[in-house]
């Protein structure tokens, strides 16, 4: 069964290629008493400019979901596209270079450099990719300011509110221009109005940039505000009722 609309990335001509698709999708582990069946046959597509929530619960597939989307496990079954390009078969040097070069990730805690300043943390992406660091400088404070970071470019992160802590790990996970933004419970961490300013932050840069975004989310009332709500049920990814 399929989230949404799933025309094969050979055939979309024209057409807008998704960020991410799965087609007919197995996912399973091997367990003593059998196989265990997380996914079976499963389509998703997830489209640039488009924000969509995967709301499931524990035990349902959601981080196997996740590790698939972002290269970190492969499918037993069908196929994962990555901006139209198949990867089950990829090396693992290549499926590296994709995960640095076209996604990036959004966990729960922020998972910053704590001796690093805001600046330097968002640029560090960058440097690593090869940017030179006068590019890179420019880019993460544009990016920061952009998120309302403009005076804290400077501060590590103890200096920084767990809000502002996370905008900074969104400006990191951006900082390389991905096509694909793949978030873990992002504002799981945080106080509700905290949250609620953290998401309003995130959908303004999907907006801007094009951005496609899966956020796996337990929060019903920020999953609300995106663009579709899908769910894991039987191995099937299906939109939520």
């Amino acid at each position: 069964m399929s989230s949404g609309p799933s025309p094969s990335p050979d055939a979309v001509g024209a057409q807008p290629v998704p960020a991410l698709f799965f087609a007919q999708v197995e996912r399973r582990y091997a367990q003593a008493e059998g196989a265990l069946e997380i996914l079976r046959g499963t389509d998703l597509a997830i489209w640039p400019g488009e924000l969509v929530a995967l709301v499931a619960p524990s035990g349902a597939g959601k981080s196997t979901l996740l590790h698939l989307a972002g290269l970190l496990e492969r499918p037993d079954g069908g196929e994962v596209y990555i901006g139209g390009q198949p990867t089950a078969a990829m090396a693992d040097f290549e499926r590296t270079r994709l995960r640095r070069e076209e996604m990036g990730f959004v966990y729960q805690f922020h998972h910053l450099l704590p001796e690093f300043s805001a600046l330097e943390n968002v640029m560090m992406p960058q440097l690593i990719r090869g940017l030179k660091r006068a590019e890179a400088k420019g880019r993460a404070s544009e990016l920061l300011s952009f998120l309302g970071l403009r005076e804290r470019l400077a501060h590590r992160p103890a200096e920084l509110s767990g809000g502002e802590q996370q905008r900074v790990a969104i400006a990191r996970a951006v900082a390389n221009g991905p096509r694909l933004l793949l978030a873990d419970e992002p504002t799981g961490n945080l106080d509700p109005g905290t949250a609620g300013h953290v998401f309003s932050v995130l959908l303004s840069l999907v907006r801007a940039s094009g951005l496609a975004a899966l956020v796996a989310t337990h929060n019903l009332d920020l999953a609300a505000r995106m663009d579709r709500r899908v769910t894991i049920r039987d191995g099937q990814i299906m939109p939520l009722d």
